[in-house]
Parts: C-alpha cells; sequence; structure tokens
C-alpha cells in the first residue's frame, strides 16, 4: 500500500527523545522552550506558545482576542472540523463563508456579505499549505475586526514572499503526523505581543502565575497563584525535542514535497478531465498536501476514481467534509455554501510525503489516469 502520507523521523530524533529521558526533565520545561524559539525565529514571530494541538493554540488565540459568548467569527466550512470547533470552546459562534473555485480559500468577497455587529474575527485557514489571501480579507472587513490565522498545514508557506506566521496576527500551527514537521501531535501559536504570549502561556498550564519550570530555575521558595482558569495544554520536553531535530529539516523536507507536487502538476496539468492546485502569484505552496479535483469533463464519478485507487493499494481521501454539514453543526440551519460544497464532492487527495519515491508516484499518476479517462 502507498499510503497517504508518512512522518520523517530518523535516528536523530530517536537520540534526542532518549537524551530528555535521560534528563529527567519530560514535561514542559527546557526544550520546549528552546522549540518555541526555534520556529518563532524561522518564522519571523516574535514569540512562540507551544501547545497541545493546533485546536488548544486556537482556543488560546480567540481568548487573546478577547472573543467570548455573543461573537461571531467567520470562517470557511471547507477545513478541518478543529477549526469551527476551537470558535465553538471559546463561546462564540462560528458563521461559516463560502471559499474560491481555484485556491480552496477564504473567498474575500463572501466574507464581506457576512460581516455583522457582532463580528469579532475572521478564520483565515491556510488550506493544505496555499496561503490565503490576507490583504483582500484586511480589506473586505471593518477594521475592529480581528484576523487570526489557521496555519495548521503552512509551515513554511510564503505570502508575498514571508513565511506565514510574520504578518502580525495570531497564528497557530500544528505538528500532528500528516503536517510537514510532525511531533506525534502538539500545536503553537504565534505572536509578536509579549503580553499575549505571557497570558497564553499562563492559560496553557491551569492558569499558574509561575510555571514548574520557572519555579526550578529560580531555586528557592516561590509559591504560584491561580487568579484565572486555565486549561492543561502543556506541550512535553519528548515532543519538543523531536521538534529542534523536525526543524532541522525542515528546507530539506519543503524542497522534497515541492518535487512531488511539481511532477504530479506535470502529469495532470493538461488533463481537461482534471484541477490541478492552483498557484497564486502571491503565494509559494508548501504542499501539505495534494488534491486534485474532477472537472465537468470527468465521466467518471469521484468515488470510482477513489475505488480503483484503493483497489490497486494507493491510499487516498475525498475532499475535505464540509463542516456546515456535519450533524454538529446543522443544528442551527444549513447555510448555503454552494463552491464548497461542490469542491468537497468533486476532490481527491492523494500520496503526499518528502520521501514518496518516483516510483510510487508513476503508479499513482498511471492509476490516476487510467481511471479518469475510463
Amino acid at each position: 500500500m502507498i499510503p497517504l502520507t508518512r512522518p520523517e523521523f530518523g535516528d536523530e530524533e530517536a537520540r534526542a527523545v532518549a537524551d530528555v529521558l535521560k534528563s529527567g526533565w519530560v514535561v514542559q520545561g527546557p526544550k520546549v522552550a528552546e522549540f518555541e524559539a526555534a520556529v518563532a525565529s524561522r518564522l519571523g514571530a516574535a514569540h512562540g506558545v507551544a501547545t497541545t494541538s493546533c485546536t488548544t493554540a486556537l482556543h488560546l488565540a480567540f481568548i487573546a482576542s478577547g472573543i467570548g459568548p455573543g461573537d461571531e467569527v467567520i470562517c470557511p466550512s471547507y477545513s478541518f472540523i478543529a477549526s469551527a470547533n476551537a470558535i465553538v470552546h471559546a463561546g462564540a459562534t462560528p458563521v461559516f463563508a463560502d471559499i474560491e473555485d481555484d485556491t480552496w480559500n477564504l473567498d474575500p468577497s463572501d466574507i464581506a456579505r457576512r460581516v455583522t455587529s457582532r463580528t469579532k474575527a475572521v478564520l483565515a485557514v491556510h488550506q493544505v499549505g496555499l496561503a490565503a489571501e490576507l490583504d483582500r480579507i484586511r480589506e473586505s472587513i471593518p477594521d475592529r475586526v480581528a484576523i487570526v490565522e489557521d496555519a495548521a498545514c503552512a509551515i513554511g508557506s510564503l505570502y508575498k514572499g514571508r513565511p506565514i506566521g510574520s504578518h502580525g496576527h495570531l497564528t497557530c500551527l500544528s505538528f500532528h503526523p500528516r503536517k510537514t514537521i510532525s511531533l506525534g501531535e502538539g500545536g503553537m501559536l504565534l505572536t509578536n505581543d509579549a503580553a499575549v504570549a505571557c497570558h497564553a502561556k499562563t492559560l496553557r498550564s491551569h492558569g499558574a502565575s509561575v510555571s514548574d519550570f520557572e519555579r526550578h530555575r529560580m531555586k528557592g521558595l516561590v509559591f504560584e497563584e491561580y487568579r484565572e482558569l486555565g486549561y492543561n495544554y502543556r506541550m512535553t520536553d519528548i515532543q519538543a525535542a523531536i521538534g529542534l531535530e523536525q526543524m532541522k529539516r525542515l528546507d530539506d523536507l519543503l524542497t522534497a514535497r515541492r518535487a512531488v507536487a511539481a511532477r504530479y502538476n506535470a502529469a495532470f496539468g493538461k488533463m481537461t478531465q482534471i484541477q490541478i492546485p492552483a498557484q497564486p502569484e502571491y503565494a509559494q505552496h508548501s504542499y501539505q498536501s495534494y488534491a486534485i479535483r474532477l472537472r465537468p469533463s470527468c465521466r467518471v464519478a469521484r468515488d470510482e476514481v477513489m475505488r480503483e485507487l484503493i483497489d490497486e493499494e494507493i491510499a487516498c481521501r475525498r475532499g475535505i467534509p464540509p463542516i456546515h454539514l456535519e450533524p454538529l453543526y446543522l443544528k442551527g440551519g444549513r447555510v448555503s455554501l454552494p463552491v464548497t460544497e461542490a469542491v468537497a464532492a468533486e476532490s481527491i487527495f492523494l500520496p503526499m510525503y518528502a520521501s514518496l519515491t518516483e516510483s510510487d508516484q508513476a503508479r499513482v499518476v498511471d492509476r490516476v489516469l487510467h481511471a479518469v479517462t475510463r
């Protein structure tokens, strides 16, 4: 079976984990602080706040933005359900907007139509590693409305020549095994605001005024206080040690992924039956995933193409299930998002990872071409 994705671990990560275990400090400590600094520096942010996942990073981002009950956050439905769930966890209401037909990112013109007096933020998801057009989103909303970036898939992505994470918004990353670099699990909130970073670090550890690591370094009778309700969103030093080694691989992993995408694009780009990922001038894709969309000229149904790939032991996935059609979110009534629903119904995710061999990729390409031209 050719898998859909594969984390890229080596002996370096294993040695780093062993060193942490030998140190005796395995919870949030010196390696987490080092990892936060490494990621923030690489992506052009002043501060990084490591968390258990991108979902919990988003939750902290919304709290830091003052978002709570009665507020609305505009977001895409074409995203993993965690994007909307984090809004709900903050006590706010997700308002779904449609996406662009080519980039599959939020459509700024549709965002503008959904702004109300209760709108507090827009959650800009950089879907599968392609940067959303941040400037057009900013122009589509009042100045009072914040932008929070869901960059779960976008480490290494560029917007107008600068890394996602460096544009001054609260930005959240994921280190799930499907992402370009992985710690098994984990996330991070990036910010240029020292006060926001300090508040988020307090909230992620039950609201304690002083962390365990800080008390250890102070070497004295230092007692923490709990002034507000916090959470257990702590990353471990075991994860952070893996992350530090993964960050050393980042440029090589991005180069390899882009090479895989280039081969797919060359194979599918002239096919009338297939729409390949958009490549707008303002962005450089990180290709966390690679998805194609079947055009109307394709006479074979999406699920039939997927069935042929699976029968040939090639893993694939359907387009992202729209959040607004999930039973949890249908309770408030169904909204009309025609582009979202069309893209979801007509798209397929193909194997994408840095170590995908050319021979395995050729097998994927051959079967896709066979399936869509039947």
